[in-house]
């Protein structure tokens, strides 16, 4: 018996270097790339379909991203027990206030939280609005683990996702992506 698992295991193996060695190609060199500082980007022509985002506001009403089309909207993950996530709020607010008269949306999605630390944690920290998601579903819809918040993802004028950073953001880093996906051109209908 030991020999069969021991078989199985190995041609499991040589399957998977074999299916690695046939994704190994110049198709995959035309994808999305991550930089050294860890933000993965996708050509517009490698984006894939618009992922789903909507819920119920924090304070209150309904949201869908579907809605903002023709914007580019910045949604960024966050909880008010998470350290890095104070330090990102200014920054965050910065780039929305800089980048907003240029057709750029920002949503706030907090996760794992209750709705009254959630509230007091905005408070005057950003003025753009923020989906209440205390199961993190949409987190995971979007495949952001909540204990890998903070996180942002940029969507394009068409909806799909042009950049991630999975980590706490600063204005000089993010401005320049947010401002780069804005300049670009929606994709013909």
């Amino acid at each position: 018996m030991n020999a069969r698992r021991w078989t199985a295991g190995l041609l499991a193996t040589v399957a998977a270097v074999a299916l690695v060695g046939c994704t190994s190609s110049k198709a995959q060199e035309k994808t999305c790339t991550t930089t050294t500082d860890g933000i993965f980007e996708c050509a517009p022509d490698q984006r894939s379909a618009p992922p789903k985002v909507a819920g119920e506001l924090l304070l209150g009403g309904s949201y869908d991203v579907s809605e903002a089309r023709g914007q580019v909207v910045v949604v960024n993950f966050w909880g008010s027990w998470c350290a890095p996530c104070r330090a990102e709020a200014d920054d965050l607010e910065a780039v929305y206030q800089a980048t907003k008269g240029s057709g750029v949306n920002f949503l706030g999605i907090n996760v794992q939280d209750s709705r009254d630390k959630a509230k007091a944690f905005e408070k005057g920290r950003v003025t753009y609005p923020s989906l209440f998601d205390p199961s993190s579903k949409t987190a995971l819809a979007l495949d952001i683990p909540p204990n890998s918040v903070p996180a942002t993802v940029v969507l394009d004028r068409d909806g799909r996702i042009a950049a991630v950073i999975r980590a706490a953001v600063k204005q000089e880093g993010l401005q320049p992506i947010v401002e780069r996906i804005a300049a670009e051109k929606s994709a013909p209908n």
